[in-house]
């Protein structure tokens, strides 16, 4: 059974209609006979929260605990293909105090009407319909079940079980007559009933006339099967390429089949408070951890080091936070007390990084090796080397040590995606400007460990005086910059040793002329800015492992052979190389298909490998995009109420091909998509097809500053999640890094959504739209301002 339920923006409920009756007539009596012998099955039912009417032909409107119910049309599309078919479909809508509602179908009533004007019953249930149950978010169903006839011995207990409430409803003459003929335009192939009611029931409760209601479609028009779909169930494989993601998921569906989850009502939650205050990142500000390291020379104080028990508390908003500048204009300014940090102006603002202006923080789009702006930069690099090609041959770029990110945001018009990284350091809230701005960014360092990329996926590597001593300690970091170059790919180094002949600048260039010759890495050429006063020098990944074989001296050397090197997560920097793909069917062997054409085309290397759903992998890479496809333009964009022109930063926390960041190619967003660590590792296929994205474990904090991101969507993440994390630091996670009013899309089955549903109803988040059929179901929230005024003191995270 399908269930749709929209919240209401004021938040009103329907009034219950009241008991009071004046004394039954013969005529009224002779009235209400005639009406019985000529309805087809109307069971008035009690209602105790929210009602729900299944219809066979799904031709009536239901009405909710919150407001009125309309059928959800092709707006909810959804071809989700572990959605069972169902004949029956149950809608429960609110109105989002719009003040105008259906005529067909429609329960009217508000405060200020009179018990004559408040009809009882209008849902208008027809000849077919089985049964009209009672629910409120899984209690039991109510009196009045549609299996009787009203021609029957019990049309007495029928009339006695009518209720709202816990007040009895009587019907007078004139709501009898209306039900009449509202019963019979349902039957009559959903013709309109205007012309038979009363004026008074054309009018919705705030008085406006009431809209025609839209033809209901059937489910598998709002969820079509898998058959529809061609999108099915992810396999129990336990070999192949997608090992991580086994019976684990399968099994825990099946447990789940006959249980019921009982609602939680008893979460307490508070404000986090901490040095960081509003700017807390549970992982990076474990200073309980940090003060105990040995060490820091390698940034090990840069790096995650996470609570030992993920925080459940709520981090406070800033004084005076609005709701951010939409893109484009954010690129060049934002509010200033959404990111109240004036040091980074002062120390950088004479090379147009940033600056403050009034009570905004503006960014010319300067840089130190481009101060007088990244798009004249940019363009240089292009012409010094034709072969880059932006946006067509190099699609996806890292920017090490991106500061406020300016050369992402501008490559952005050239249709580059680019992963901007930085610590978290002295550069106070670099990151955090370039998320606010609208620009992909994460807190990363080069130390110690690897980056939470797999290996062979960036076009480019960039790095603009991004302070990271490449050439020291056998060129370890570098070596990690090989790693998740692509073969062919290019590395733009601008910096001072480049085109300064001072000793120490001298001395690091003759190093690094070493070490990337030994890398076999080509110089193609140094391309001199004289704008800016810079040169930048652009090297190239080799192709072949033919000059790994022919060096005179193997180092840096070679990785060992059982060395993974798509392994990334929280594994320790190794000062070695991979050898290069060759083989015609290996990953890296040929460079992708240009931009855009890389989107939708299966990669080469998928042949002979199984999907994750079951099918070979170039199917199942179609079918997923098909899918996301289908979901985005028929529900998406047009049927849960999201605002998209105000939509910048997206979060996909369970990306499985990148269908869905795929499906949102033509809008003006970037999506961030995250693969997590015990699923199946399909990240190199995003990046293949010319999106980003990163490894990361949900029971830990995301690496990025709080209100970063506009839409966050979780596909089936928090029902495999919860097996191993409390759901609750989930969802604290979950409002850290979502902006006020910012949507959060959940998609997974009925226990976990009850779960997900009654903690935002907690946290005050607005319930735009629950939908459920059979055991799967959608939500769709937008998180409020809404703060607790209870603290917690997080003790690792004082200094």
């Amino acid at each position: 059974m399908a269930t749709v339920r929209y919240s209401r923006i004021d938040g009103r409920r329907p009034v219950n209609y009241c008991s009071t009756v004046a004394v039954v007539t013969v005529v009224a009596f002779s009235l209400f006979a005639v009406w019985m012998f000529m309805s087809s099955s109307i069971v008035p039912a009690k209602i105790t929260g929210t009602l729900y009417q299944e219809n066979n032909d799904s031709n009536t409107n239901n009405v909710g605990e919150r407001g009125v119910v309309n059928s959800p049309g092709q707006q909810f599309e959804d071809s989700s293909g572990d959605l069972p078919e169902s004949d029956e479909k149950t809608v429960e809508k609110q109105l989002e105090g719009t003040g105008k509602e259906r005529n067909e179908g429609l329960v009217k009533g508000s405060d200020d009407k009179t018990d004559s004007e408040k009809p009882v019953d209008e849902a208008g249930v027809n000849s077919e319909s089985k049964n009209a149950e009672v629910n409120k978010e899984g209690d039991n169903p109510g009196k009045g079940t549609g299996d009787e006839k009203m021609d029957n011995e019990n049309n007495e207990d029928a009339e006695n079980n009518s209720e709202f409430g816990n007040g009895e409803t009587q019907q007078t003459e004139d709501e009898k007559s209306e039900m009449k003929q509202e019963d019979r335009a349902v039957t009559d192939n959903d013709e309109q009933a205007e012309g038979n009611q009363d004026e008074d029931s054309k009018k919705t409760s705030s008085g406006s006339k009431a809209e025609p209601e839209k033809k209901v479609q059937g489910p598998d028009d709002v969820l079509p099967t898998a058959e529809k779909s061609e999108i099915l169930k992810e396999t129990t494989t336990q070999d192949g390429a997608w090992s991580t993601q086994a019976t684990e998921s399968q099994n825990e569906k099946k447990s789940q089949e006959h249980s019921v989850s009982k609602e939680v009502t008893d979460y307490h939650w508070k404000v986090c408070n901490t040095t960081a205050g509003p700017d807390y990142i549970p992982c990076l500000d474990n200073w309980q951890v940090v003060r105990r390291l040995p060490e820091t020379k390698h940034f090990q104080h840069r790096e995650r080091h996470c609570p030992s028990e993920a925080p459940t508390c709520l981090v406070p908003l800033p004084t005076g936070y609005k709701k951010p500048v939409p893109w484009p204009k954010s690129r060049e300014k934002i509010w200033f007390y959404n990111v109240p940090h004036k040091k980074l102006a002062e120390v950088k603002g004479h090379q147009n990084w940033v600056k403050v202006s009034g009570e905004y923080l503006t960014f010319p789009g300067g840089g130190t090796q481009f101060i007088h702006g990244a798009t004249g930069y940019i363009n240089l690099i292009e012409r010094g080397l034709p072969a880059i090609a932006w946006g067509k041959q190099s699609r996806v770029i890292l920017d090490v040590g991106c500061g406020v990110a300016s050369f992402g945001g501008y490559l952005y018009d050239k249709d580059v995606l680019a992963m901007s990284f930085a610590p978290k350091d002295e550069h106070e809230a670099q990151v955090q400007f370039a998320l606010e701005r609208g620009i992909p960014a994460i807190l990363e360092v080069m130390g110690t460990q690897r980056l939470p990329f797999p290996a062979g996926v960036f076009d480019i590597v960039h790095c603009a005086r991004c302070r990271v001593p490449w050439h020291v300690e056998g060129g370890k970091l570098l070596l990690e910059l090989n790693r998740v170059l692509r073969p062919g790919g290019y590395f733009v180094w601008s910096a001072t040793p480049v085109y300064r002949r001072n000793p120490e600048d001298s001395g690091i260039w003759k190093e690094m002329s070493k070490l990337t010759k030994a890398m076999c890495w080509d110089l193609v050429t140094i391309v001199k800015d004289k704008t800016n006063g810079v040169a930048t020098a652009i090297y190239q990944k080799p192709t072949s492992n033919d000059c790994y074989q022919n060096r005179p001296e193997k180092e840096p050397p070679l990785c060992k052979e059982s060395d993974d090197r798509n392994a990334a997560w929280k594994v320790p920097m190794e000062a070695c190389m991979h050898r290069v793909p060759v083989d015609a069917s290996e990953r890296g062997s040929h460079w992708p298909e240009q931009w855009p054409a890389r989107l939708e085309k299966p990669p080469y290397w998928l042949n002979n490998k199984a999907g994750v759903y079951g099918k070979a992998a170039p199917e199942d890479f179609t079918a997923d995009y098909e899918h996301w496809k289908n979901v985005v333009s028929q529900s998406y964009l047009h049927g849960i109420g999201i605002s998209w022109s105000s939509v910048r930063n997206v979060m996909d926390m369970r990306a499985v091909y990148g269908g869905f960041a795929a499906a949102l190619k033509d809008l003006k967003l970037w999506v961030m998509n995250v693969v997590p660590i015990d699923s199946p590792d399909t990240l190199p296929i995003i990046y293949e097809r010319g999106l980003f994205g990163m490894y990361h474990d949900w029971c830990e904090s995301f690496n990025t500053y709080p209100r970063t991101y506009d839409l966050l969507h979780a596909d089936h993440l928090f029902s495999n999640l919860k097996k191993r994390c409390k759901l609750a630091s989930v969802m604290a996670e979950v409002d850290r890094i979502l902006r006020p009013e910012g949507e959060f899309i959940v998609r997974d089955n009925v226990e976990t959504i009850a779960e997900i549903e009654s903690m935002v109803k907690s946290l005050q988040w607005e319930i735009r739209l629950t939908y459920s059929q059979g055991k799967e179901g959608l939500l769709c929230l937008q998180k409020t301002m809404w703060r607790p005024e209870a603290v917690e003191t997080i003790t690792s995270a004082i200094i």
